[in-house]
């Protein structure tokens, strides 16, 4: 079935998760993708992100020698995006910076990936997920008000690195659409997570005041946006922000004099301990159920099999199931329905370095070199 990206190769050099999440974007509508690496270390197992390398190609090369060099470069000259995750230097360092690949392919979307960017007094600095969260500031908005800040449990940073390569690669291949001409993309993990600080930076510079972990509008501060935890030791999540949210919920436990108290301060003590020991006398699914036909915004706090397994993400096609010649594999749906692009069979992800000789033979190479690249190994 054609897909969108149909056409558009995509020569992905990053590793771990921001650059492969992006490059999987891409490659689940249409686009070509092929993985390259020189090598995997034993760390790695680590981020062994099957999912996130579905419909991918995948092949191994040297960039450090002269040959393996040569062969990306020809690599490039075909492809409309490179994406790289290398610190900042280390691309020009080895003579495949976007200078040298804009030379051979002017039309090149050229995109580096990293923690912190590539100018900036951290730009060459280590980094992961947690790092960027506590440089970014998010970091200081999670966990209890008076205790330390909470790791959240996915990788923010790396997802909205990634998404924020992808939405970046996209309008320029709109605009070389119409100018015909490529260009650079630096995107900084860091960046991404700052961009989200939206309503806290604003707050912050409407009233002068530091937004404090734990104690915002939407973090613990007030009855009416919280956790409680039920008889079995679940929880449930109410967010009845909007004042006719709040009402239905107050008459429905027969407490119509909190209604006017939603937003007043000195009253959540009461209103929050009033909550957790109502909430806390039935179940999660006994809630569940009590409110599913209230007009309320009132959910369960799923553990990732109930999510995966839940009747919305079936509905939703949230977890594709494929089989082929080696069975059974599941992957996630794509998160956006496109009208006129359902989304096609995954291909599984790819063995490392699977495609090598495939992609050297599309190349022109014969099998006697393909042997002599692996003798000398360059792949």
């Amino acid at each position: 079935m054609k897909k969108i990206l149909n056409g558009c190769l995509v020569v992905d050099l990053s590793r771990l998760l921001p650059g492969p999440y992006c490059s999987m974007m891409l490659a689940d509508h249409g686009a070509r993708v092929i993985a390259v690496e020189g090598r995997r270390f034993e760390k790695d197992a680590l981020y062994d992100y099957h999912s996130i390398n579905r419909n991918k190609e995948h092949m191994t090369l040297d960039l450090k020698s002269q040959k393996g060099k040569e062969i990306f470069f020809m690599l490039a000259r075909r492809a409309d995006i490179l994406l790289e995750g290398f610190r900042p230097g280390v691309a020009r360092r080895l003579g495949i910076g976007y200078p040298d690949i804009a030379c051979l392919n002017p039309g090149i979307i050229y995109c580096s990936l990293t923690g912190y960017g590539q100018e900036g007094p951290l730009a060459r600095r280590a980094g992961h997920d947690l790092n960027y969260l506590g440089y970014s500031g998010a970091l200081s908005l999670m966990g209890p008000k008076n205790g330390p800040p909470c790791i959240p449990g996915i990788q923010i940073a790396d997802i909205a690195g990634g998404l924020n390569a992808a939405i970046a690669i996209l309008m320029a291949l709109y605009d070389r659409e119409k100018t015909g001409s490529g260009r650079y993309i630096d995107v900084s993990m860091t960046d991404a997570l700052m961009a989200m600080l939206a309503q806290a930076a604003g707050q912050y510079w409407e009233s002068g005041r530091a937004p404090e972990q734990g104690n915002s509008l939407l973090s613990h501060r007030f009855a009416c946006y919280n956790i409680y935890r039920t008889r079995d030791g679940r929880y449930i999540t109410l967010a009845a922000l909007e004042t006719r949210f709040w009402e239905t919920v107050c008459r429905y436990f027969n407490v119509p004099e909190f209604i006017p108290l939603q937003y007043v301060e000195d009253a959540q003590t009461r209103l929050i301990l009033f909550f957790e020991k109502t909430f806390a006398s039935k179940t999660r699914e006994d809630w569940t159920a009590l409110l599913s036909e209230k007009d309320v915004c009132l959910g369960p706090v799923l553990s990732v099999p109930e999510a995966l397994e839940s009747p919305h993400a079936a509905a939703r096609n949230m977890v594709v199931k494929h089989t082929d010649s080696r069975g059974l594999f599941r992957v996630l749906g794509l998160p956006f329905k496109l009208e006129k692009d359902p989304p096609a069979s995954p291909s599984r992800p790819p063995a490392f370095g699977e495609n090598t000789a495939a992609i050297l033979k599309e190349l022109g190479f014969s099998e006697e070199e393909i042997r002599e690249l692996v003798e000398n190994k360059v792949i």
